[in-house]
Parts: C-alpha cells; sequence; structure tokens
C-alpha cells in the first residue's frame, strides 16, 4: 500500500464535476483510498495499489482551473486510464453491484512483447464524469508462436 511518501512520478489529475459523486465512484466502487484531501476542497489524491490519481472539483469559487479548452461532458475523451489490478472480476462485480455504466465487457486479451505473449483480463467502466478506466490483471505469459 502506498502512502504520501510513495509518490508515482505519473499521476493524472481528473477534473470533476460532483466531486462527492466521483469520489464515492472511486473509492467504494474501484476501490481507491484517500492519501491525502478533503471534500471542503473539493479535490483528493487516491491510491489503489500504487496506481494513483487526482480528483479536483471543477470551478471552485477563488480558485484556479488548469483547462486549455472548453469542457464538455464526456471530459475524458479519447483517453483510458489502465489500472493494474489484482482483483479484476471483484471489481466487475462491483460495478455492475453499484450500476455503473460498462464500457467494455471482461474479455481476455493476449499482447505480442518480443518472443513472449502478455496476458490480460480486462473491462472498461466509464466513470460519472466520461472518464474511461481499463481494469486489467495480468493473466501471465506465454510464448508467442510463428515467429
Amino acid at each position: 500500500m502506498s502512502n504520501a511518501n510513495d509518490l508515482q512520478p505519473l499521476v493524472p489529475e481528473l477534473i470533476v464535476s460532483d466531486f462527492t459523486q466521483s469520489f464515492i465512484f472511486y473509492t467504494e466502487v474501484i476501490g481507491f483510498k484517500q492519501l491525502y484531501g478533503s471534500v471542503e476542497d473539493g479535490f483528493s489524491f487516491l491510491d489503489r495499489n500504487g496506481a494513483q490519481l487526482m480528483l479536483d472539483q471543477r470551478s471552485w469559487v477563488g480558485k484556479r482551473e488548469w483547462v486549455a479548452a472548453p469542457l464538455d461532458y464526456p471530459y475524458g475523451r479519447g483517453m483510458n486510464l489502465k489500472i493494474a489490478v489484482e482483483d479484476v472480476d471483484a471489481i466487475y462485480a462491483s460495478c455492475i453491484l453499484h450500476n455503473a455504466k460498462i464500457f467494455l465487457q471482461p474479455e481476455e486479451n493476449w499482447y505480442r512483447r518480443d518472443a513472449l505473449l502478455l496476458g490480460m483480463r480486462q473491462f472498461i467502466v466509464i466513470d460519472p464524469d466520461g472518464y474511461l478506466l481499463r481494469l486489467s490483471q495480468s493473466l501471465g505469459t506465454r510464448p508467442a508462436t510463428g515467429i
């Protein structure tokens, strides 16, 4: 488990339209834990076994906003965040239980890396602001044939 001293070198900061709704989604449905932040500030730094991201409420009065262009729903157009997990089926079940929007049903894929195939079981869920989260679990490796 990571703590505030174990910050990753790349941490996406997601602008959200309803901080409370997004915070509940990421913590209760997906299983992230808050490292720091507060509802009052509309900000949270989250961690799930080393996968880290920040949630930032859009347009808090008196706060600056880092937005390069107008924001229209869905905020995450053209991007999906791959999150490596050890329990993809349990997270999928949590998403179904909480009526989360599933974008891609669970599937198994094998990706070539040199002479190996890397196995992934994965699915994609849409967060409350339209960001795509691709939750994936390693299935290990196997030799690539026909090289």
